[in-house]
Order: C-alpha cells, then sequence, then structure tokens
C-alpha cells in the first residue's frame, strides 16, 4: 500500500516539475520564470524527500536540507538582480 502511494506520490511531483518547467520556458515575463524556477527547486526537493522514503536511508534528507538552503538564497538573487540590477549592496 505504501509503495502505491509513493509511486502516485513520484507521478504527480515529477508532473508538477514538467509543467513548471513548460512555464520556465515558455512564461511570459521575468517574475514568472522565476517563480518557475523557485518552484522547480521546492518539486526537486520533494522528489529528493520520496527517494529518501522509498530507500529508507537519511542521506536523503540531509541533501534535501542543502538543496532547500541553496534553493531559498539563489532565489533570492536572482530576484533581487531583476529588481535592483546588483546582487551585493
Amino acid at each position: 500500500m505504501i509503495l502505491i502511494a509513493l509511486n502516485i506520490a513520484f507521478a504527480a511531483v515529477s508532473i508538477s516539475q514538467l509543467l513548471a518547467m513548460l512555464r520556465l520556458l515558455k512564461g511570459p515575463n521575468t517574475g514568472d520564470r522565476i517563480l518557475a524556477l523557485d518552484t522547480m527547486v521546492v518539486n526537486a526537493i520533494a522528489l529528493i524527500i520520496l527517494l529518501g522514503i522509498r530507500l529508507g536511508t537519511d542521506i536523503y534528507f540531509e541533501s534535501a536540507m542543502i538543496f532547500a538552503m541553496l534553493g531559498f538564497v539563489s532565489t533570492v538573487a536572482i530576484a533581487r538582480f531583476v529588481l535592483r540590477g546588483d546582487i551585493i549592496e
């Protein structure tokens, strides 16, 4: 039963990742592309966590935490660059 739920979750998050990638490529403006990139980071974190649950190892949870921190910092940096033209004041 758990494997069925994990397979459904993998499929749902993978479809969400593909739709976010489509928005990243097709987005009409830069704000949509930044939001799609942030959504892709969240989906990638979800896939890493689902893989950790499936394999039963803890290393995937730690890597998901590191990926989340890097994703947040990169999203803020990109948004600041788009709004102000520089990252460091």
